[in-house]
């Protein structure tokens, strides 16, 4: 537990800091100091504002960018923000160099961070406005926007500026959006213009609006488009800007590397202002440079895991994609039945789902892939049923699927065979996961699974079973237009080269072929040893550093690794601690798979999360809520916790509030509507509740009198 809080440092004024940054770029014009220590690196950076030539030398081009920035979200509708942190990668890459993130906390600290020589190039969408021209050089555009007044739906509509009169407008004061209000309110003063705070990025002051906290703002039609994918009640008015480019950002006189950056983004630049509707085959589509992939945000396809976009498709999507130069939008299509639509009407260029070829698909204008990957069509059953043994055994029983999935023909077929089984239509809108939730707590009698979506639900719940298999070997495949045949081509061509190969094999096994988890926990060594692991030493220090319990810390490492430094999770997260590499290095280090430098870098992140959660005002549900988002990324536990709050539910407390309302999110009604979409959320309820039990156990082994 918490024993107190550290004060928090004083931020000095954002004018002041600015002026002093633009003296730090003239006085370390030649500082090229590099950190000597993993807290240091974390603190303090090291101060270079060398051009392209010290870049190189050093070996790695430091990114500015915000932390927990709107890129965190689940991009639903080709969202720029991943593209353009990825977009900074290759550009470094591309220089002979590696991309080395340097976050900050707030916008504001963007442009200094960079003059100061903290940064190289700032990739964080960035409006190119002539103020900031003053200051900064700009790349060539990214993309083109234009900025829009948001209010809800059921508010007063606004056609013009004029109709702000009188009403409230919310904006950070070191945004663009802040510029274009100050020159409005000088034709109509009657505006109330009030500055947000400057550590919320505009998707979550949107959610404000969304929630009737403000009464309007104002936001570029970009992220508009992606806020309203799950906030459907906002209302985008007119344009209130000329429009604007987004651009990257670096300091005037590095000449060289912006010479670089200029190159590389008049290349690379996907088609700015490009219609939402368009098809072509893939010579047009390399023209605009993008390939849009329709898919859903489910387990087995595209989900966001601490901050991180994954998913068996995505990640195939990808690497299709780079390998033909080309940049990979996501679009999220509201039901399973409309992927197919989307696609006739030009809203994408390939759907990748998890889609099974069939005859009456094939009859609507649709041209499938060669297969990349193959399943079995299983019954699923509550655990404890076990009267299924043969087909014929599903006589007298109902079977729930989605009406536009595989799975009605393969039941259809049995009924065609003379089993009398029956078949109810299970609404569009529900994801194969959400059907056996359903069966698993006795709202339907079975259903049929896909193996790898059985295999990924097997992983974290022990109510369900695959009972019986329908069709063994059912192929999956990525679909696209009719005529759109130099596309398919490139894909089978991939495919044929991807199928069973390096990459292919890693990534199936990391989402589809893990071992189930292990539930039991242990209560560690005797209390007459005094010791509960090889680590407690570190516990111990690391935790005091920090102002947590060690029995607590020693109780969240066995949950994350069972004490074995040597884990590597599927997402990649290592160590005792199992922290992802990018967040090791966001708070400051290198190898978290070392023990010393994980456990450091496991309790510095959970206090980053507790620190954050400054508004929850119980300690103990604090540290709940800080565990949870360690376990399942701070997104998902803003979206539970906007989610309790929508439900009656005190948003404030973990145990019996929102740890209730979290598994929730699993459910395509409530996770279609939070920023970081599905979330397999009963986990992490789990995890706090195990890391607790265990605590308190530890703490029954060694009394705090006895810990030294």
């Amino acid at each position: 537990m918490t024993r107190h809080s550290p004060s928090a440092s004083q931020r000095p004024d954002r004018l002041a800091t600015f002026a002093a940054a633009l003296l730090a770029a003239t006085v370390f014009a030649c500082a090229d100091r590099p950190s000597e220590s993993p807290e240091a690196a974390a603190e303090d950076g090291y101060l270079s504002v060398g051009d392209l030539p010290t870049i190189r030398e050093r070996g790695s081009i430091r990114i500015l960018a915000r932390r927990f920035s709107s890129a965190d979200g689940l991009p639903r509708s080709g969202h720029p923000a991943r593209m353009e942190h990825e977009l900074a990668e290759r550009f470094a890459r591309s220089q002979g160099v590696e991309p080395e993130f340097v976050w900050v906390d707030e916008y504001s600290e963007l442009i200094p961070t960079l003059l100061n020589g903290k940064g190289d190039l700032i990739a964080a969408l960035l409006t190119a406005t002539p103020e900031r021209e003053q200051v900064v050089a700009f790349s060539p555009s990214l993309t083109l926007v234009r900025e829009h007044v948001v209010t809800r739906n059921d508010s007063p509509v606004v056609r013009e500026s004029e109709d702000l009169v009188g009403r409230e407008v919310v904006v950070r004061k070191s945004s663009s959006y802040w510029q274009t209000m100050e020159k409005i309110l000088l034709d109509n003063p009657g505006i109330v213009l009030k500055a947000a705070p400057e550590d919320l990025d505009t998707e979550e002051i949107l959610h404000r609006v969304s929630a009737g906290e403000y009464e309007a703002t104002l936001a570029d039609d970009m992220l508009i488009d992606e806020a309203v994918a799950y906030m459907p009640n906002l209302s985008m008015g007119p344009p209130l800007s000329e429009i604007r480019s987004i651009a990257w950002a670096l300091r005037p006189d590095n000449v060289e590397l912006r010479a670089a950056v200029d190159s590389f983004v008049r290349q690379y630049n996907p088609e700015s202002g490009r219609p939402d509707r368009y098809r072509g085959d893939l010579p047009e589509l390399k023209e605009r440079r993008v390939l849009r992939f329709l898919t859903r945000n489910s387990a087995s396809t595209y989900f966001v895991l601490h901050g991180r976009v994954m998913g068996f498709e995505y990640d195939l999507a990808r690497k299709f994609a780079e390998g033909l130069g080309m940049h990979a939008e996501f679009i999220v299509v509201p039901t399973a039945a409309g992927l197919h639509a989307w696609l006739r009407e030009g809203l994408g260029d390939i759907v990748a789902a998890g889609i099974t070829p069939t005859e009456t698909r094939s009859q609507f204008g649709l041209s499938f892939s060669r297969p990349y990957h193959y399943v079995s069509e299983t019954v699923v059953a509550r655990a404890a049923d076990s009267t299924l043994t043969s087909p014929d055994d599903l006589a007298g029983r109902t079977i729930v699927v989605r009406r536009s999935s595989s799975y009605w023909e393969t039941v259809a077929a049995l009924r065609r065979a003379g089993i009398d089984v029956a078949v109810v239509e299970a609404p569009e809108s529900l994801e194969t996961e959400e059907i056996i939730d359903a069966v698993a707590n006795g709202v339907f009698d079975l259903t049929v699974s896909d193996s790898h979506i059985l295999a990924i639900e097997e992983t974290w719940r022990d109510d369900i079973v695959g009972a019986l298999t329908l069709r063994d070997t059912v192929p999956h495949a990525w679909v696209v237009r009719e005529g759109d045949d130099e596309l398919r081509a490139a894909i089978d061509s991939f495919f044929k080269a991807t199928y069973r190969g390096e990459f292919y094999n890693i990534t199936r096994r990391k989402y589809f072929q893990k071992p189930k988890q292990v539930r039991s926990y242990a209560t560690g060594r005797s209390a007459q040893t005094g010791t509960l692991s090889p680590y407690d030493d570190l516990f111990r220090e690391y935790s005091g550093r920090y102002d947590f319990d060690w029995r607590l810390i020693a109780s969240q490492s066995y949950q994350e690794s069972r004490f074995d430094a040597s884990v590597v999770s599927f997402a990649g997260a290592v160590g005792l601690m199992q922290v992802l590499p990018r967040t090791a290095g966001e708070m400051g280090f290198k190898s978290p798979a070392d023990p010393r430098q994980g456990v450091h870098a496991g309790v510095k992140y959970l206090r980053h999360m507790y620190d954050r959660l400054d508004d929850v005002p119980d300690p103990s549900d604090r540290l709940w809520f800080s565990l949870a988002a360690y376990n399942a990324g701070y997104g998902h536990l803003a979206d539970a916790r906007r989610l309790a709050a929508d439900q009656g539910v005190d948003p404030n407390v973990w145990f019996g509030g929102v740890a209730d309302v979290m598994p929730l999110l699993a459910k395509r009604e409530h996770y279609s509507r939070a920023r970081y979409g599905y979330c397999r959320c009963l986990e992490p309820v789990r995890y706090v509740q195990l890391i607790n039990d265990r605590y308190l156990a530890y703490s029954d082994a060694i009394p705090v009198a006895e810990d030294p």
